[in-house]
C-alpha cells in the first residue's frame, strides 16, 4: 500500500518566483558557505544532504530546536520560470522515527496490562 497521498496531505508546500537564473539558486542552497548564511548548519540533523539531484533538487534533514527535537525533511526544488527566473518550490514534511507507528510485529519486549 503506498502512503504517498496521505502524507502528501502533511506536507507544508510552499513555492516563490525569484529573480535570480536557475545557476545562481542552485549555488545558494547546494554549496554549504552561501546556504550557511539562511540556513545555518545548527538547523540541520545533518549538513550533508539527504539526496541531491544536480540543478533541480537538494533535500535536507531538519531537527526542531525545541523538544521533542523532531526532525523532517525539506526538499527545495528548482526549474526556471519562464522569464529568466527560478521558481523554487519548498517541500517540509514531518518524517520522524518518534511518529512512525510500531511494526506489528515487533517482537519488542511483552507488557502487562494493569489489574
Amino acid at each position: 500500500m503506498n502512503d504517498r497521498t496521505g502524507r502528501q496531505a502533511k506536507d507544508l508546500v510552499l513555492e516563490y518566483d525569484l529573480d535570480a537564473p536557475p545557476e545562481k539558486v542552485w549555488r545558494a542552497i547546494s554549496i554549504p558557505a552561501f546556504r550557511e548564511r539562511w540556513l545555518p548548519d545548527g538547523q540541520l540533523a545533518d549538513g550533508a544532504p539527504v539526496s541531491t539531484v544536480p540543478g533541480e533538487e537538494v533535500r535536507y534533514r531538519m531537527r526542531d530546536d525545541d523538544p521533542p527535537h523532531l526532525e523532517s525533511l525539506v526538499a527545495f526544488q528548482l526549474r526556471p520560470n519562464g522569464v529568466g527566473g527560478t521558481t523554487l518550490r519548498i517541500v517540509h514534511g514531518l518524517d520522524d522515527a518518534q511518529l512512525r507507528p510500531p511494526a506489528l510485529n515487533d517482537n519488542g519486549p511483552a507488557l502487562m496490562r494493569a489489574a
